[in-house]
């Protein structure tokens, strides 16, 4: 994956997230709204096939990088769990 910047100012940020699809974008909008200081959070896909999927973040205090690092950490954590949780079942 990797990530490319497209428009960055002191409260909002619109990020390129090559090589994936729209489930990334999309789990981690969804993780954005839970933030209070995130004013707008949204993906976007120009085309399916000739465009990246982007994640637009605006904040009303901080910046949006550190609302999409902690974003990001929220998910990983989800997904631990869920794996844990996967492994228990799968003994059961």
């Amino acid at each position: 994956m990797e990530l490319k910047s497209v428009k960055e100012s002191d409260d909002t940020l619109l990020l390129e997230v090559k090589n994936e699809t729209v489930t990334v974008t999309n789990v981690i909008k969804g993780e954005l709204w839970d933030d209070e200081n995130v004013k707008e959070a949204a993906q976007i896909k120009e085309h399916p096939y000739l465009a990246e999927p982007k994640i637009f973040v605006k904040v009303s205090k901080g910046k949006p990088v550190v609302a999409l690092d902690k974003a990001a950490e929220r998910v990983i954590k989800q997904i631990d769990e869920f794996s844990e949780s996967f492994k228990k079942a799968l003994k059961a």
